[in-house]
């Protein structure tokens, strides 16, 4: 009886795991499937079993001396134009999604979303500014970073919304949650309206640029600047996965997580910072996106239910195959007009965000 004792307790663990590991790989599949097929479709249509060949065969190595001709223009435009927007647009969804399920669960409020923060109009902000009013100082910043000007500008305009954030709503060593919420509106309202005045005075060419950082999009990217979000938001992704845990037991109650040993006050302090790296870094070269951390865990949790530790690997997989077809009908639906691929998402999430409301209306009986 000793030895057959700890199995009914290690079985359900077991199940737990396999279970997590299977919705997991077929999250992975699909997302993968999908960028095959996405790198294939547009004014160079690639076949998918092309797309895995050229994939196979990096740029500057010997693979390449074998590409026949007429494939050599198929292999330029998966390398150096599509493989980098899937890139990005993976790593955009991942973020976003991690960031809104871990909002949702530290706030523990199904509503909570990344854009509330304040962090991503905190750099659409400061990139309008350089776009409209960075004149002569913003070419020579760009004579010495090149592309990377204006993201690193927008960056710190995101850090600098996150810092004043955290002031306002921080007193004598604690974070007030709802303050912060509260704090995130307004300064996102204020964004909103200064990013206005800066669309009122801009010219034409200037406002092109403002209506990529309004709208999102991800044709901007490039190898190094991948590289640049890949190394930020995933880091900061990482340090929230790493939270799930202790988000499960903040789902008890700030008093009841602190009793079995939770620090409520650090780990505030890590998700809020780690949040706002992830997603700045990701509006730093993307522009806004909206809804994708709002609808991704929602799916998730309806899915497969609350616990942390799978929903915020399951919503960051699900972040990014809903960015990446998002993208897809952004630069086929008018081709060969791209539209902003965050006027697809929010034309996605705005009916799923009423459905949830009108949920929530019925559950308290109003």
């Amino acid at each position: 009886m000793s030895l057959a004792t700890p199995m009914p307790l290690a079985q359900p663990k077991v199940r737990s795991l396999q279970l997590r590991g299977r919705i997991l790989l077929g999250l992975s599949l699909v997302l993968l499937i999908i960028v095959v097929l996405a790198a294939g479709i547009g004014a160079v249509a690639i076949a998918p079993l092309d797309v895995l060949k050229l994939l196979l065969s990096p740029p500057h190595t010997d693979a390449w001396l074998a590409i026949p001709q007429e494939q050599m223009q198929q292999a330029m435009v998966l390398w150096n134009i599509r493989l980098p927007r899937l890139a990005l647009g993976v790593l955009a969804g991942m973020a976003l999604a991690v960031s809104g399920a871990t909002m949702q669960a530290l706030l523990r409020n199904p509503l909570a979303e990344p854009s509330l923060m304040g962090v991503s109009g905190g750099a659409a902000l400061f990139a309008a500014y350089a776009i409209v009013l960075g004149g002569s100082w913003m070419t020579a910043l760009q004579g010495y970073i090149g592309e990377f000007a204006l993201p690193i500008f927008a960056f710190a305009g995101s850090l600098a919304a996150t810092i004043l954030i955290f002031s306002i709503s921080t007193r004598q060593g604690r974070t007030s949650i709802a303050l912060m919420l509260l704090t995130g509106i307004a300064i996102s309202s204020l964004c909103g309206a200064l990013i206005g005045l800066m669309t009122f005075i801009a010219n034409d060419l200037q406002m092109r640029s403002l209506n990529f950082w309004s709208l999102g999009s991800l044709g901007a990217a490039t190898w190094p600047m991948v590289a640049m979000v890949a190394c930020l938001s995933g880091g900061a992704a990482l340090v929230l996965l790493k939270q799930a845990s202790a988000l499960n037991t903040l789902a008890l109650g700030e008093v009841q997580a602190s009793l079995l040993g939770v620090s409520v006050r650090r780990l505030n302090q890590v998700t809020i910072t780690a949040i706002a790296l992830a997603v700045g870094s990701v509006v730093s070269v993307t522009g806004i996106i909206g809804f994708i951390g709002l609808v991704a865990p929602h799916l998730v949790r309806l899915a497969i239910g609350p616990d942390q530790r799978i929903v915020m690997p399951a919503s960051a997989l699900v972040g990014a195959i809903l960015v990446l077809l998002s993208d897809l009908l952004s630069r086929t639906i008018a081709a060969p007009t791209e539209i902003p691929v965050g006027i697809i998402t929010a034309l996605l999430g705005v009916p799923f965000f009423l459905l949830l409301l009108f949920h929530m209306r019925r559950k308290i009986g109003l």
